[in-house]
């Protein structure tokens, strides 16, 4: 089961659909609804956290659920839940450079993790107004994806199944938006080693 932790956003249900589509069990709650300890104890075999209206700061349970996540539970942040990775390891969250709402921009990327098999770039919808400050990027992540003018689009945990992107790969003028939450999808199935 995929539990996707909603902020109280009109994109969560976008992703879920996604999700299904692509055979995928889901189980939504929003961020207020239970502890990080209790969504855990539901033992799901991912974890994503939906974009949100909020800072890090107000989502909820969401810095929570990252100081808490086993370490080989596989967990997918978007928009504010990648800006939300980004500050649970000790990055800066500030105001981008540019506020973008619903805006494309070319994603230029490692091909790695999230965006294997995928060109660079691609272009994709951005909803922001915050992002990972790159000079604050903690030594645990890496940048795997960014723009033309070098803002942080996509980050990735260097030991752990973590990831981030900051655009929105569930929104329709998206390219790609599919084959990369299929990434994230196939590293929830059969890549964990569960307690029997």
């Amino acid at each position: 089961m995929l539990l996707i932790i909603d902020n109280y956003d009109s994109f969560t249900f976008n992703l879920v659909h996604y999700f299904q589509e692509l055979g995928a069990t889901t189980r939504v709650i929003r961020n207020d609804a239970m502890s990080a300890a209790e969504a855990l104890a539901l033992q799901p075999d991912g974890i994503v956290l939906s974009p949100g209206p909020c800072d890090p700061d107000r989502a909820g349970i969401c810095l929570d659920i990252i100081r808490q996540l086993p370490t080989d539970l596989p967990l997918l942040g978007v928009c504010l839940g990648h800006q939300a990775i980004g500050q649970a390891f000790g990055g800066d969250v500030i105001s981008a450079k540019q506020i973008m709402h619903g805006k494309t921009s070319e994603m230029i990327h490692d091909a790695t993790g999230l965006f294997a098999g995928l060109p660079s770039p691609f272009t994709a919808t951005r909803y922001h107004s915050l992002a990972v400050k790159p000079e604050t990027l903690p030594a645990a992540l890496r940048a795997t994806a960014h723009t033309a003018d070098g803002e942080i689009m996509g980050l990735a945990h260097i030991e752990r199944p973590i990831h981030g992107v900051q655009f929105h790969p569930e929104s329709i003028a998206s390219e790609h938006g599919h084959d990369l939450l299929k990434n994230f999808l196939d590293m929830t199935r059969g890549t964990r080693s569960r307690a029997a």
